[in-house]
């Protein structure tokens, strides 16, 4: 699909969340056994050799050993460094606790030749606070690797939450959103699909993709109007306007020189 995706003339490619291991283990010990060291990962290996030779750049869920921990990470990938950098999940869904250790490397935003990359994954998008985190170091676009599981409550007839969270979340921080779900059922857990690329207007590009089918999204974007557009009129910017002589330091009370 990679190969597909730079046939198409992708410059950057988003795969789901644990791609190389699954999500659902019975053990640690089998939750252990899957992950790798990113240095030493045959999945980041091979990434980096398509991207090197297809001119790509990609984030792609993985299982991360470190040590004795195991974390839910993101790999980001580019065609000149092959693995530029790590984000390991901060938020944990359900029996991921049981497996794996919270992120500690914060939101970090990597710097590419397309522009400001963040990630976050899956559970990760429910927490306004990371996105708004992710914009004020200067973010572009944000890669979300992702295996959304149904909502009780979800009408059948409306967009998953998940959906309207990626897109409210461009809207209220001018971010495009890649957000790339699998199909399927693993060990009795289904998943939803419904990838999702989101303009920064918050408005969808590319998608929802379907439920139950695989699918490649294919959008172009300006990641340079994330930035332009967080000046709604005259009057209005979406991180100047911040009160954040109110919120306190937890959404961060200060912008870098140069990120507005």
């Amino acid at each position: 699909m990679l190969e597909d995706a730079a046939d198409a003339g992708v410059d950057l490619a988003v795969l789901p969340e644990l791609s190389d291991s699954g999500y659902v283990f019975e053990t640690r010990e089998e939750a252990f056994s899957l992950g790798s060291e990113a240095a030493e990962s045959p999945s980041i290996r091979a990434w980096s050799e398509v991207a090197a030779r297809r001119n790509l750049h990609i984030v792609a869920g993985f299982s991360e050993r470190d040590g004795a921990s195991l974390y839910n990470s993101a790999a980001v990938i580019t065609p000149e460094d092959g693995l530029l950098g790590v984000y390991r999940k901060t938020h944990l869904w359900g029996a991921e606790a049981l497996f794996f250790e919270r992120g500690d490397v914060g939101f970090p935003v990597f710097r590419t030749r397309l522009g400001r990359i963040g990630a976050l994954i899956c559970y990760d998008g429910w927490f306004p606070e990371a996105w708004r985190l992710l914009a004020v170091q200067g973010a572009d676009l944000v890669c979300v690797p992702t295996n959304w599981v149904p909502m009780p409550s979800q009408p059948e007839d409306m967009m998953a939450m998940s959906n309207i969270l990626c897109m409210a979340a461009a809207h209220s921080n001018s971010l495009f959103v890649a957000a790339a779900c699998r199909i399927g059922v693993e060990r009795s857990q289904p998943f939803i699909g419904q990838s999702v690329i989101v303009d920064n207007q918050g408005w969808p590009v590319a998608g929802p993709a379907p439920k139950d089918d695989r699918s490649i999204l294919l959008a172009e974007v300006n990641l340079a109007e994330a930035r332009r557009g967080r000046t709604l009129n005259e009057f209005n910017q979406l991180l100047r306007d911040r009160r954040s002589d109110l919120y306190g330091e937890v959404l961060g009370s200060t912008i870098a020189p140069g990120w507005q």
